[in-house]
């Protein structure tokens, strides 16, 4: 079987790629521009192939006046849209003249784009709500209640908390961006898992003392080595522990578990399981898959007021996925919530 000049140098372009002659026809196009659109591959009208009329405008106009253009197409994969920046030069052959199309997506680029309005747009919330209540603080102090002692020391309080809680969303701001910074490095460091949970717990049984709760830990019979973060794996723990004495309720108990899995279904190998359960209100259904996007809160007035930032489970993903690791919840209404963390044995 021949194969003609155009088709072999579409063959050579490595993204859906379609020659169409100066009639509007198709004449040739690769396996991915047939895979974007089977139709692609008959030489038949374009129109009758690429029903979007941006894209036939501007073929149109290429071909009138014989100037580069470029369009968008949009193509549905399944539930998914995919965007398409699409190029169209004229191209001249010893045989054959016409418009070649290139398209490139852009769907990665666009939903970067848009997670990047996300956040500033969630930051600057965040951080607008405990500064508008500083500034009105502020501007009373300095009018009406000038000389009024009591409102002096309740307003110092609420601009203290106020200023306390836009420093931990700083906080976790910068954590989250040296996370993400180190997610191509993979941690070196052998460690003993059960070192960090205890040195977790520990620092966080004041605030269980002051919850009216309790951490009960279930330690492991052998000594269980995992090539980690130490800081972050800390974090890690320390994060999923306070949120169980925190959101579990005044009282709670929190039971901290270690075992080991021969093979993880998802990382497909023997992997840790780091058990966090609490016996509190639990976790609607609805609310589970979303718990690890930044922001997301499924109680805004109550996290706030606990201190929360949002970013906590976000910064908790990310350094599980540093690790190779994964997080799992498993929660029902009334019935208390597990947060199970499993990385892969070294």
């Amino acid at each position: 079987m021949t194969i003609s000049p155009v088709q072999s140098f579409l063959d050579a372009v490595p993204m859906p790629a379609v020659f169409v002659g100066l009639d509007a026809r198709i004449l040739g196009a690769n396996a991915p521009a047939v895979t974007l659109n089977a139709k692609a591959a008959d030489e038949r009208p374009f129109v009758l192939v690429f029903r979007q009329p941006n894209l036939i405008d501007a073929l149109d106009t290429c071909i009138q006046s014989r100037k580069p253009q470029r369009a968008i197409y949009h193509h549905s994969d399944g539930p998914h849209q995919v965007r398409y920046d699409v190029t169209l030069s004229v191209v001249h052959t010893e045989t054959v003249e016409g418009v070649l199309m290139c398209f490139t997506d852009v769907t990665h680029l666009q939903q970067a784009d848009q997670m990047r309005r996300d956040f500033v747009a969630n930051v600057s919330h965040e951080l607008r709500t405990p500064l508008t209540a500083i500034l009105g603080f502020i501007e009373t102090l300095q009018g009406p209640a000038r000389d009024d002692p009591q409102a002096h020391d309740r307003f110092l309080n609420i601009m203290a908390s106020e200023a306390s809680r836009m420093n931990r969303l700083v906080g976790d701001l910068l954590s989250l961006s040296r996370v993400e910074e180190d997610a191509r490095m993979r941690p070196t460091t052998p460690l003993d898992i059960d070192a960090l949970i205890r040195s977790a717990i520990r620092n966080l049984s004041t605030v269980a003392e002051e919850n009216g709760g309790q951490i009960l830990y279930a330690a492991p019979e052998m000594p269980n080595l995992i090539t980690a973060d130490s800081d972050q794996m800390m974090q890690v723990f320390t994060n999923l522990i306070e949120n169980a004495l925190k959101y579990g309720g005044q009282g709670t108990e929190v039971k901290v578990s270690c075992s080991e899995t021969r093979r993880d279904a998802v990382l497909a190998q023997p992997a840790f399981l780091i058990s966090v359960t609490d016996n509190g209100p639990g976790i609607d259904p609805i609310h589970i898959p979303r718990l690890t996007e930044r922001f997301y809160r499924i109680d805004s007035h109550r996290s706030r007021e606990m201190g929360g930032t949002g970013l906590g489970l976000a910064i908790v993903k990310h350094i599980l996925n540093r690790h190779r690791g994964r997080l799992k919840v498993e929660s029902t209404l009334d019935g208390g919530s597990t947060f199970t963390v499993i990385l892969p044995k070294s």
